[in-house]
């Protein structure tokens, strides 16, 4: 039927012509075709294909028997899809199997579009330079760390009052000793200013602003050497 249906398609073409004929000359007692069904998707496509190529014609559980002269085997047909076994003799049952073996430097794979061998590196520069753009704009994108607050720029951002800010002349105080009616010195210059003021200017640095007198809170602007107050750290909301 399939090659009656070739000759009624293609009247006219040579070349159909002398295949229908070499075919009818080659299988007198004519041949069966079997179609799969048409894919549904690609993935399902390409994995029937890849376990077409990368397996034998007959995997070797299907062999039942082998005495060393002939080999009993199983297949299901596709017409019933019923389970058939069949005994043959060992070099026909090779025959077969050589049938399905591709000839000398025959492709069973072809590549199309980027895959191509010459596109191939054009492919890669493609794939590389796409990857560069993704993630630069994924560093765009992504929100940026916040650097953590003092405990000075969290109590304006509750309070929205600066707690150095000197009541009598405005100017901002600088830390020389904290003190508490109830608990006595809790800092203290002497004690904790050095590693105090490092830390302020390592952190001034990482910002970016210039380093100049330290800020802080308990004296007059005049500095170490001024005169110590006493403060109440409610006050200040501290």
């Amino acid at each position: 039927m399939l090659l009656d249906w070739l000759r009624q398609k293609y009247p006219e073409s040579i070349k159909v012509k002398n295949l229908i004929n070499k075919l009818y000359r080659r299988y007198q007692k004519g041949f069966y075709v079997y179609a799969e069904r048409r894919m549904e998707s690609a993935r399902g496509a390409a994995r029937y294909i890849g376990r077409y190529l990368a397996r034998p014609a007959i995997a070797e559980y299907r062999i039942l028997d082998y005495d060393g002269e002939r080999v009993r085997f199983w297949y299901e047909d596709h017409q019933t899809h019923e389970r058939k076994e069949e005994e043959l003799g060992v070099l026909e049952f090779i025959g077969r199997l050589t049938y399905h073996i591709p000839k000398k430097h025959f492709k069973m794979v072809r590549r199309y579009g980027l895959y191509r061998r010459d596109l191939n590196k054009l492919a890669q520069k493609i794939v590389g330079l796409w990857n560069w753009v993704n993630r630069k704009v994924k560093a765009i994108k992504r929100p940026q760390r916040s650097k953590p607050k003092s405990w000075k720029e969290r109590l304006q951002e509750a309070f929205g009052k600066n707690p150095l800010k000197c009541p009598g002349c405005g100017r901002e105080m600088e830390l020389w000793k904290i003190w508490h009616y109830k608990y006595g010195t809790i800092w203290d210059w002497e004690k904790d200013g050095v590693n105090y003021i490092e830390k302020e200017k390592e952190e001034k640095q990482q910002r970016g602003r210039p380093t100049g007198p330290v800020s802080g809170m308990g004296v007059s602007p005049g500095g170490p050497g001024g005169t110590a107050l006493q403060l109440s750290l409610s006050g200040m909301w501290v």
